[in-house]
C-alpha cells in the first residue's frame, strides 16, 4: 500500500533532518528508519528535493548509505567541508567517522 505524501509526513522527515548536528551526516535510509519508514529511503530523497518550499533545513547533511553526495546538489560538498566533514579519496563522505550516532 502506497503512503500518501502529506505535509505531516514532510514535516516529520524535515524535523529529523533538522536534528542532524553540524559536522555529521545521516543517510536517507537512516532518516527513513527514524521516522518509522525503514524501507522508504527514496521517499526521504523526494521530500528533501522540495524542502526549500517548507523552510530552511540542513539537507546537505543527508547522503547515501555509502556516503555519496546528491547528484544535482553542486554545493553539497562545499557545505559539508565547511562543517569539517571529511571525504575519502573516492569522493564519498567517510561514513565510519562522520555518521550521526543518534
Amino acid at each position: 500500500m502506497q503512503k500518501i505524501l502529506d505535509e505531516d509526513l514532510i514535516y516529520q522527515i524535515l524535523s529529523v533532518v533538522e536534528e542532524i548536528p553540524e559536522g555529521n551526516v545521516a543517510s536517507y535510509g537512516q532518516i527513513a528508519a527514524l521516522t518509522g519508514r525503514e524501507r522508504n529511503a527514496r521517499l526521504v530523497g523526494r521530500v528533501l528535493r522540495m524542502a526549500d518550499l517548507f523552510g530552511i533545513y540542513p539537507c546537505h547533511r543527508v547522503v547515501s548509505s555509502a556516503g555519496r553526495l546528491a547528484p544535482h546538489f553542486s554545493e553539497q560538498k562545499e557545505l559539508l567541508l565547511a562543517e569539517g566533514v571529511g571525504f575519502k579519496p573516492n569522493g564519498c563522505v567517510d561514513m565510519d567517522k562522520y555518521r550521526w550516532r543518534c
